[in-house]
């Protein structure tokens, strides 16, 4: 079990190395992916992560709609994350998280 939790670990701590070194990434960026990679590690999830938009904005603080659609949109822009809404009530959303930015020349 404890060697389980050092490779999620591990994993969360190559993502936020990537996200760190990029300097495209401000602190509402870094608070929306800490707060799906916490998301990410409750689910034991590792790129495909159940989302709802009320609690990552709880986890990361952000308190208005246009700033967390702004800076949402931004990372998808970017490539670090693909964001697949889910319109039905009992289903939440997905957000897959990519270890290397799929848009390179942004």
């Amino acid at each position: 079990m404890k060697q389980n939790n050092r490779l999620k670990e591990r994993n969360i701590m190559d993502y936020i190395s990537l996200y760190i070194d990029d300097p495209k990434l401000n602190v509402w960026h870094l608070s929306i992916l800490i707060a799906i990679l916490g998301l990410g590690y409750r689910q034991g999830q590792r790129r495909r992560i159940k989302v709802s938009r009320s609690k990552i904005m709880e986890l990361s603080h952000v308190n208005t709609l246009p700033t967390y659609h702004k800076y949402f949109k931004q990372l998808q822009d970017l490539g670090y994350i693909k964001y697949t809404p889910s319109y039905h009530p009992g289903y939440k959303s997905e957000v897959k998280l990519y270890r290397k930015r799929l848009s390179q020349n942004c």
